[in-house]
């Protein structure tokens, strides 16, 4: 099975105009903020991760926001950025994820950049589509990597994209299905990912799990690697909680609209 099959096989299980509604027109970003946890040098570290979404228009001239929709050749996106700084012992960790989906194919990836900035030094990943698989360029301070490209494969669900992707799930057809899955890019590091072969499973959650209404995603990445989402029943399906296998978990404090570039 090629790529493109294998992508369009999932879409029954996900509804592809879930961002096409007029909820995403009204110029705001929503801008989530939760209580984090991640493990850090063998130890739980506690602070804020912010998940910010909103619609762009892209240029394919450049593949990045348009500054002036005066032109034929924009197409939109919606844009999914992913911060966090995380205190150790000794210093700071940062951490800027930066997702694009074309607005009516919440499945596939179109662009992904990841930096992280430590006071070893700082590494950069970026993954675009180039139709038959994606390109990933990286630069890292880490010896036996430091700089270079390669190919990865695109019938893949990249797993720094699932909080987003898996919120446009037909949630009340509660279905279940096996996809290949591309490893946290979200990391420090830039050796080649490794892919999963999981399987997704949606069913209502407990009542005492949330403080409202939810959908419970389960994601089998591997043995003993199971992550969970919880996203509100109500439209848009916001994350509400998140736990990973590897200690990533997180519990909406906040969410709002607004102009953030404007502040």
């Amino acid at each position: 099975m090629d790529d493109n099959a294998a992508l369009l096989k999932l879409a029954p299980h996900f509804n592809q105009q879930w961002a096409m509604a007029k909820w995403w027109e009204d110029g705001l970003a929503e801008v989530a903020t939760y209580n984090a946890e991640r493990v850090v040098y063998d130890k739980v570290r506690r602070f804020e991760y912010t998940l910010i979404t909103v619609k762009e228009e892209f240029t394919p001239q450049y593949n990045v926001k348009a500054d002036t929709l005066q032109r034929p050749d924009l197409f939109p996106v919606m844009k999914v950025n992913q911060f966090c700084r995380i205190e150790t012992d000794q210093y700071p960790y940062h951490y800027l994820t930066s997702l694009f989906f074309r607005r009516d194919e919440p499945i596939a990836l179109h662009k992904l950049t990841t930096s992280s900035q430590e006071w070893c030094g700082n590494t950069f990943k970026a993954i675009t589509d180039e139709g038959l698989h994606y390109l990933q360029t990286y630069n890292s301070y880490w010896d036996g990597q430091g700089s270079g490209e390669r190919q990865l494969r695109r019938d893949a669900l990249i797993e720094d994209a699932l909080p987003y992707t898996l919120r446009s799930l037909r949630f009340t057809r509660k279905p279940t299905f096996r996809v290949v899955i591309t490893e946290l890019q979200q990391t420090s590091k830039a050796t080649r990912p490794s892919y999963y072969n999981a399987q997704v499973k949606v069913e209502s959650s407990l009542a005492a799990d949330t403080p409202e209404p939810a959908w419970r995603v389960t994601v089998a990445l591997a043995e003993n690697k199971q992550n969970v989402y919880w996203f509100a029943k109500k439209y848009p399906n916001v994350l509400l909680r998140q736990t990973t296998w590897d200690g990533r978990n997180m519990r909406l404090k906040s969410v709002r609209r607004y102009a953030y570039w404007k502040t």
